[in-house]
């Protein structure tokens, strides 16, 4: 990835391949050069006096000024996330990453609610490893599993509200009158006879305030910003080019490294020749490091990204795999069939002796491949060392987590590392490993270069081969049923097994998340909502192959699997789908019923006629607290399957901006129909991943994009998870079409018409 050119004055033209270096060196030829950089507003000292000046006066005022507030946690001190500047412009400092989800306005939309702010002068930034910016329900750094808005609704609503109250509260003794009496609006205190204060007239002096314990939230039906469709603050910086990442992070002097990592998961070095890498213009260092999971590598370290591209390639390395297993996807699946057959722990455990005299029966085997995150952002990390301190700049999804994993990789306390948490360019999972891996590399690479004499800022930077062909995957399942039902479609025994590595098991969640044996992520989406009779034994087999969560996690394998049968045992009985699933859910799941509904409604679903050669196909599925519905028209063309539109119906409880939610829907789907195409599989062959960019690994391109319509149920309830939920139900819906039009079920993915 080249780094952001939007001003051309910015560039070091040593990140750049020499003809491109000589062409940028001619000049800036379009209004490109023109765009200013985006302005970072100033902290105070520069800027004056604002509430919530450093994120380390939550701890402060903790112990200081608002010891009347009781035993009030930095996360819930407005200073750690509200600055306010004396020309009443509000900052407000996001407790998670910004990775496309739209935290990064949905956060500070919660907040300037109850602060009753002017929304043209709100702004956001983000957080650190600070304490303060923990998960309030979790208690670690975290942005995963759709929990951002969810569990931080509450708290940033009662942070707005306290630092609402301290304004007033200092409006009052500025006019020695009772703050009963005053009330706030577009940032501006009110008081009697027409007064008026600015909140930067106000900052200073609410800042030396104790904080409120104790707050009185809005009725919702006051809410003025909360749910309505909001313009991201990020979307002008985004749009133009001018948005900075990780991966822009620059500091003088920097360096750039890159690894060769081993081409089979965990092998070690046998030799290496580094005298061609060393002679590379620009090269500082060739050094040899520990990697992820007991792994070797070597790092070059250069002035600049391309020159530690062209060292990195004349390397001569000679890895030794005697000691590391060497998948084999082929052969993997065969021993994932055998396993199938053996007994195994079970989740559910149902009665099956219905199952041999049921009057219909049905047998399924699906297979799901490994799947790559492959974000358009690599992974970086840079890292600058200095006093015995080390500094982070990272897109990561847990900073606590990492922050930690730095701190013992270089051998310093936890509290003399800090992670300046930057905005990401997608992650979907890859930057919250257990491992910490990229960011233990970057600090065991500038470790390494210090002790070479080495002083300056390093900063590590995968390329897409490196994160496709070396980094974490979604596991490989197959999932085998056996189902007995009667005519009318009640199912009167489910017998099921799940083969795949459990993505939990060794990590932080790993305590809770399993049980018995099983990993509760792989099973979750599965039986539910619908009331069948299952038993579910499940086998996490161990593989040499490094697998994470990635976008609806297990969500991603059960809702294809649970709603492909469901489609299935409706047409074989002759029953409308729609009908069908609304006949299941009874009267025990109403979100589920609501929003089917709606996406029916508004679909126009057995209304309007379809052109010839297409079909509707239905599904939906709750993850997260959240469910996605989705009525899709489908077509073959070509033996290719074809997606023409999809319509949704979204059961999020309140929706915060229904803007993000609608995008957040359609960017999921977009995600799972990536699932159902061609290519969109990741395979190994003695070891060695086979795909290594989006030549070979694909991703759904704007003209597999279907027409997007997504509807939202109306809600006042609080929110639930939005991130991930639009994606499970996609790849049904499309299969289910296309099973309507070909008669033939689909059981694997990507699609096999064949």
């Amino acid at each position: 990835m080249l780094p952001n050119i939007a001003n051309f004055a910015d560039v070091d033209y040593r990140e750049l391949p020499r003809a491109m270096q000589r062409l940028m060196a001619r000049g800036p030829t379009s209004e490109a050069a023109t765009l200013p950089r985006r302005s970072f507003l100033k902290m105070a000292g520069a800027g004056g006096f604002a509430l919530g000046a450093f994120p380390h006066l939550a701890m402060a005022q903790a112990d200081g000024a608002a010891q009347a507030s009781g035993a009030l946690k930095p996360t819930q001190q407005p200073s750690a996330f509200v600055q306010i500047a004396p020309n009443g412009e509000v900052t407000v400092t996001i407790n998670r990453l910004e990775f496309g989800q739209g935290v990064q306005t949905g956060l500070p939309m919660i907040l300037a609610e109850e602060l009753d702010a002017d929304w043209a002068l709100v702004r956001s930034r983000n957080g650190s490893s600070d304490a303060a910016y923990v998960d309030p329900l979790f208690g670690i750094h975290l942005t995963g599993g759709s929990n951002s808005i969810k569990n931080s609704f509450t708290q940033y609503r009662e942070l707005g509200a306290r630092a609402r109250a301290m304004l007033l509260s200092a409006a009052a003794a500025r006019w020695k009158v009772d703050a009963a009496t005053l009330r706030t609006q577009a940032g501006t205190v009110l008081g009697p006879g027409g007064r008026k204060l600015g909140y930067g007239e106000l900052a200073e002096a609410a800042m030396a305030l104790p904080v409120p314990e104790k707050v009185t939230l809005k009725n919702p039906k006051d809410f003025r910003l909360i749910g309505r469709p909001t313009t991201r603050l990020d979307a002008r910086a985004k749009s133009s080019g001018r948005q900075d990442f990780g991966i822009d992070v620059r500091h003088p002097g920097q360096l750039t490294a890159v690894v060769a990592h081993p081409p089979v998961f965990g092998a070690r070095l046998a030799s290496v020749d580094d005298s061609a890498a060393r002679a590379v213009k620009g090269v500082k260092a060739v050094l040899r490091v520990p990697l992820d999971r007991g792994a070797e590598g070597v790092a070059v370290v250069a002035d600049g990204y391309w020159p530690a591209k062209l060292g990195r390639d004349a390397l001569k390395l000679q890895w030794d795999t005697a000691a590391v297993e060497k998948v084999d996807t082929e052969k993997q699946l065969a021993q994932y069939r055998e396993l199938a057959g053996r007994p195994g722990p079970r989740k559910f455990d149902a009665d099956m002796t219905p199952l041999a005299t049921a009057p219909r029966q049905l047998e399924a085997e699906f297979v799901f491949p490994y799947l790559a995150h492959a974000p358009m952002e690599p992974e970086n990390c840079t890292v600058k060392l200095s006093n015995g301190r080390a500094e982070l700049w990272v897109g990561t999804q847990c900073a606590g987590l990492d922050a930690a994993a730095a701190a013992r990789a270089l051998g310093l306390e936890p509290e003399q590392v800090i992670v300046h948490v930057q905005m990401a360019g997608g992650g979907f999972g890859r930057r919250f490993v257990g491992t910490s891996d990229f960011v233990v590399e970057a600090c065991e690479i500038a470790k390494a270069a210090r002790a070479a004499g080495l002083s300056a800022p390093v900063r590590l930077l995968w390329s897409r081969e490196d994160d496709i062909k070396g980094g974490y995957y979604r596991p490989m399942h197959l999932h085998r049923a056996r189902i007995g039902f009667d005519e009318r479609g009640k199912v009167l025994a489910w017998d099921h097994v799940i083969v795949g590595q459990s993505i939990t098991t060794g990590t932080v969640f790993g305590q809770f998340q399993v049980k018995d044996g099983i990993d509760a992520t792989a099973t979750e989406g599965m039986r539910d909502p619908y009331p069948v009779p299952m038993r579910l034994a499940v086998h996490h087999p161990q593989v040499n192959v490094p697998v994470l969560w990635w976008r609806s996690v297990g969500s991603t394998h059960t809702a294809f699997v649970m709603e492909t049968l469901i489609d299935e045992i409706a047409r074989s009985t002759k029953q409308d789908p729609v009908a069908y699933r609304m006949q299941l859910f009874g009267d025990k799941h109403p979100r589920h019923r609501a929003a089917l509904q709606l996406a029916v409604d508004k679909s126009g679903y057995g209304k309007k006629q379809l052109p010839d050669g297409r079909a509707w196909g239905v599904a939906v599925h709750e993850s997260f607290e959240s469910v996605v519905a989705y009525v899709v028209e489908a077509s073959v063309k070509d033996g290719q399957p074809v997606l023409h539109r999809v319509t949704g119906g979204v059961h999020c409880n309140l929706a915060v901006n229904p803007r993000s939610v609608e995008a957040q829907v359609q960017g999921a789907a977009v995600m799972g129909l990536s699932m159902c195409l061609s290519g969109g599989a990741i395979t190994l062959k003695d070891g060695v991943v086979q795909q290594g960019n989006f030549g070979d690994f694909t991703v759904a391109r704007i003209t597999n994009v279907p027409e997007f319509d997504v509807h939202i149920v109306p809600s006042a309830d609080a929110p639930t998870g939005m991130g991930e939920p639009g994606l499970p139900p996609l790849a049904p819906a499309f299969a289910n079409a296309i099973a309507r039009l070909t008669g033939k079920p689909l059981r694997q993915l990507p699609f096999n018409l064949a």
